[in-house]
């Protein structure tokens, strides 16, 4: 099973976390985890990011996982309000080259929530998914993201930055690849 096509109701679980939908009662929460000037410096996340900013992205979000582009899943420890998002990405229908992206609300930083809800995900995207190769796109100046990468198995390659532009500013993304640790 590749290229985006997941079945049903998303649920998965591991390493102390459960990653679920989002919910239409999320949407408070999503204001409080996504409107933070580091969530708006490195993600192109709006800002502010308000409750109507939460219901477009909430609806993309929906559009996306039927459309088979996207998996956008809330960061939970099981019961409870989430703490961050987790997201598996297709470039294009049928490819079996996925890529993972995160983010961690304020109050929540440095829990090690990033590298397990990475983690989580990595094992369903190769184990259920069977998707050959993950990737992760990280500015060079995102030390946290970066730590993230390496503590969840992924390794800096050797691919040229992918220069690009988000909300007016130049950034370069390199690329990490899961190396199976």
């Amino acid at each position: 099973m590749t290229g985006g096509v997941v079945p049903g109701e998303l649920r998965l679980s591991g390493h102390g976390l459960v990653l679920r939908e989002w919910e239409d009662d999320d949407l408070e929460t999503m204001v409080g985890l996504f409107d933070d000037p580091q969530v708006a410096y490195w993600t192109p996340l709006v800002s502010p990011f308000d409750l109507e900013a939460a219901r477009l992205y909430l609806k993309r979000a929906r559009e996306r996982r039927s459309a088979g582009q996207a998996v956008q899943l809330a960061i939970t420890e099981g019961a409870g309000a989430a703490l961050g998002e987790v997201l598996l990405m297709w470039s294009e229908p049928g490819s079996e080259v996925a890529e993972i992206g995160y983010s961690v609300g304020a109050a929540h930083r440095g829990r090690g929530l990033a590298v397990r809800a990475v983690r989580v995900m990595t094992e369903f995207a190769r184990g259920t998914l069977g998707i050959d190769r993950l990737l992760l796109e990280i500015e060079a100046e995102n030390v946290a993201s970066a730590a993230v990468a390496g503590a969840a198995g992924y390794s800096l390659t050797e691919a040229p930055p992918i220069p690009g532009e988000e909300k007016g500013r130049r950034l370069f993304l390199r690329t990490w690849e899961f190396d199976g640790r």
